[in-house]
């Protein structure tokens, strides 16, 4: 009899049934049965043995369990069952036809429960440091249930027993039915759990799609879904892409970035470009070995994929439970949720380019415009008392003649390069981005709007230096605009404007570093206001044109004047000139502008030579102008229509105008020079050109810049640039115009140097037509020679 219960013993230790009950595994054990039988026809003693022998046997070969779980095990076992057979022994002896006796049974059995229950309770509060009263409920309730449930039916077995042996054949069938029927309910069971949890992930990941947390949603419920120790995510460098190894483990919140399996698993499983399964009874004993050497268990490795591209691995490893492995379902599980996983991570990426994308330059890799705002306003939110957002706009320049000279591509190259050269150069907690075409901005916390202009001038000078083209050598070069927070805006776009007017001004000023003033930004919103009352002011032919006497030196004879532009706004009174041509050059009306100059002074100079003064005419061209493909034609057009002779009109060009790009125009200057037209150099001395490149251009005359004849008086260093570039001008055949002579001393100085023409405030200011007609009779006499009359300056007042 005892052998005959060992038996049922060792089978009801091996078998453990599961069932779901509103979304609750609950696991039922067999051992109640043999239990209640024992105690009812074998002695109290013996049960305890029998029963202790069949577990040790069970779960050291059967289920192979660890030495402190097999222990703790044992020792319950023996406890609870030890406790049943005193609860038998003491009411001894039993009758099983006997209502008392069963009575007696169900309480054995009832304490050979709480006995084990309280063990398990017990490990848990030692385990998690105490367990709520609802917790404790929670797990205590499935425990007591489900074992009273089948003590009663062990009972009920006992009485069929009791009436006759035959009915074992009875409870065979019958358990031969009910095996069947639970592997049906296992399997269906089965099925319906993985294929609804596999749909509870999917759309879980699709919804953290949204949000971007998609690896952790991902990782967390493929864990749950194959209850695994680990589930790991690895992805490939891939473009502007890092690799990525994250793992979900049961016993952490968040993620890791360890795995638990050997890194040679994952890259076996991509060059193999398959499912890599390690387990008992599955794949290689050899990769087994390897991973049980390294404290792990079992293993499934999938192969992630982006098209056909295999672009990482989705992983579980570790599979729940002393006894529990993965199987070919547990695979076949894997495979589907790596499918939905690989569109998923592709669609995340996708998300991450293209937010990316909408906030990232596309050439230098910077953040844009949209990205500097929101940093600027996010630094306003946290900014701290004793500190300013500062907001640096770097302005890139000659990039049009890079651009025009060597390609768009070399352009490209340069902002990129500048891009690198500001990014190394600025503060680790800057951040730089490009806001447009060659303007980049910087934006940093700094004590004060001092402080940020040191910066500036920090940073822009090692931004300057040569760039290398191939054999060719750029030397870049920018200037800079500051704003800061609070005193010059509230807010990014406010700021970020601002850092633009101080940007201008540097310009306009031949600057390099500009803080932003108030007066700054009336200047400008004085300009944007002017534009279209500029284009009005022409169509209405508004604009007047003054004429400033142009005197040889040699003789004191006037040889001719500078047609000047001059614009009386009804409101704001004279305008500067300054400011009109460059709001002409922004609106794109710079050569409607000179058009009407050279039209008044033409038609000014055929009046004069229809009375015997021949009076040459000289109006500033701009380099924009000059490149114009229709301006040759215009100027020879007008040259017709006033039937001027072309020796009577110069055109005066600025230096650094033909030396910002020097190729374009020269083709017009020389087209120029062959109708007769005059031409001059004009602001020269600023540096821009060489010698060499000076006799490359088609000019009969140079004009010494202002602030070198008006400090030669009193500057020996001026004093010399004026005298070397007369020499200079002598030796290469030019005439030379000195304009701001503005003192007898000055004067006397030019006439000994041997300048040809002076032009300045000595002689006269920039008159109208009707007070330069005035001022001619004044200032000069006639006197008759055999080439006719000639007027001569009577005095230089």
């Amino acid at each position: 009899m005892a052998i005959v219960f060992f038996g049922l013993f060792l089978a009801a230790e091996a078998i453990v049934l599961e069932f779901d009950f509103r979304r609750q595994a609950i696991s039922v054990s067999l051992a109640e049965f043999p239990l209640v039988l024992g105690l009812a026809y074998l002695d109290p003693l013996t049960v305890v043995l029998v029963r202790f022998l069949g577990a040790l046997l069970v779960h050291y070969f059967y289920w192979r369990t660890h030495t402190v779980k097999l222990c703790f095990n044992l020792a319950a076992k023996l406890a609870s069952t030890s406790v049943a057979a005193a609860v038998v022994f003491v009411n001894s002896p039993m009758d099983p036809d006997q209502p008392q006796s069963w009575a007696i049974l169900f309480a054995a059995a009832t304490a050979n429960l709480l006995v084990s229950l309280a063990a398990v309770m017990g490990v848990i509060s030692v385990v998690q440091g105490g367990t709520s009263a609802r917790e404790l409920a929670r797990t205590a309730t499935p425990g007591l249930v489900v074992p009273t449930i089948s003590v009663t039916v062990s009972l009920i077995i006992l009485l069929v027993l009791q009436r006759s042996m035959w009915s074992l054949v009875l409870l065979a069938v019958m358990t031969i039915v009910l095996v069947r029927v639970y592997r049906a309910y296992a399997r269906f069971v089965r099925q319906h759990r993985s294929v609804t949890e596999l749909y509870d992930l999917t759309r879980a990941v699709e919804e953290a799609g949204r949000d971007g947390t998609v690896v952790d949603v991902l990782l967390t419920r493929t864990r749950e879904l194959l209850r695994a120790e680990y589930a790991t995510l690895w992805l490939t460098a891939s473009g502007r892409h890092r690799e990525v190894l994250l793992s979900a483990r049961i016993d952490y919140r968040g993620l890791l970035d360890s795995a638990g399996t050997p890194d040679n698993f994952r890259q076996l499983a991509v060059r193999q470009n398959e499912t890599l399964v390690v387990a008992p009874r599955l794949g290689s004993e050899q990769l087994l070995r390897q991973l049980r050497a390294g404290g792990g268990k079992d293993a499934i490795v999938v192969p992630l994929r982006s098209g056909e591209a295999v672009i990482g691995t989705l992983e579980v490893s570790g599979r729940l439970g002393d006894q529990a492995s993965f199987g070919p379902d547990d695979v076949r599980l894997l495979e589907t949720v790596a499918v939905h996983a690989g569109v998923a991570v592709e669609n995340s990426r996708l998300v991450d380019r293209l937010r990316f994308d909408a906030q990232h330059d596309a050439l230098t890799g910077l953040p844009n415009r949209r990205r500097m705002l929101n940093a600027i306003d996010e630094g306003i939110k946290v900014q701290a008392p004793d500190d300013v957002v500062a907001v640096l706009l770097f302005d890139v320049a000659r990039l049009r003649h890079v651009n025009n000279s060597l390609g768009h591509g070399a352009g490209d190259e340069l902002l990129v390069e500048f891009g690198r050269r500001l990014r190394d150069l600025a503060p680790p907690a800057a951040l730089v981005g490009r806001i447009g075409g060659n303007e980049f901005a910087l934006t940093v916390r700094a004590t004060n709007a001092e402080a940020a202009v040191v910066l500036a001038v920090k940073i822009h000078e090692p931004l300057r230096g040569p760039m290398a083209f191939g054999a060719l050598a750029i030397d870049v070069d920018c200037v800079v605009g500051v704003a800061v927070h609070p005193d010059h805006g509230a807010d990014s776009a406010t700021l970020l404007q601002h850092a633009d007017v101080a940007t201008r001004a540097a310009k306009a000023r031949h600057s390099t570093v500009q803080l932003f003033s108030a007066g700054l930004e009336s200047r400008s919103v004085r300009q944007a206001g002017l534009a279209g009352d500029l284009r009005r002011a022409l169509e209405a032919g508004e604009l007047r044109v003054y004429f400033q006497p142009k005197v040889g030196l040699r003789d004191r004879r006037l040889v001719g004047v500078e047609c000047l532009a001059r614009w009386e706004h009804p409101v704001h009174g004279m305008v500067a000139p300054e400011d009109f041509v460059e709001v002409a050059a922004n609106i794109g009306q710079l050569g409607r502008l000179t058009e009407v100059v050279l039209r008044e002074g033409m038609r000014r100079a055929r009046e004069w030579a229809d009375v015997g003064r021949e009076l040459r005419i000289a109006v500033n061209i701009s380099s924009c102008t000059l490149i114009d493909p229709a301006f040759v034609a215009q100027v020879a057009g007008l040259l017709r229509e006033y039937a001027v002779d072309p020796s009577w009109l110069t055109l005066e060009i600025t230096e650094g105008g033909l030396a910002g790009d020097p190729d374009r125009p020269l083709a017009a200057l020389h087209t120029l020079r062959d109708l007769g037209i005059r031409l001059s150099l004009d602001d020269f001395g600023t540096g821009h050109s060489s010698l060499g490149y000076l006799r490359q251009l088609p000019v009969q005359e140079v004009k010494i810049d202002l602030p070198f004849v008006q400090g030669m008086a009193t500057d020996p260093g001026d004093l010399a640039i004026v005298r070397t570039v007369v020499d200079m001008a002598r030796h290469f055949g030019l005439s030379v115009v000195a304009e701001g002579v503005e003192s007898e001393l000055t004067l006397g100085l030019l006439e000994e140097i041997g300048c040809d023409i002076g032009q300045g405030f000595l002689f006269s200011r920039p008159l109208t037509y009707e007070r330069l007609c005035a001022w001619y009779a004044a200032q000069t006499q006639a006197e008759p020679t055999p080439a006719g009359e000639i007027r001569w300056l009577r005095a230089v007042p």
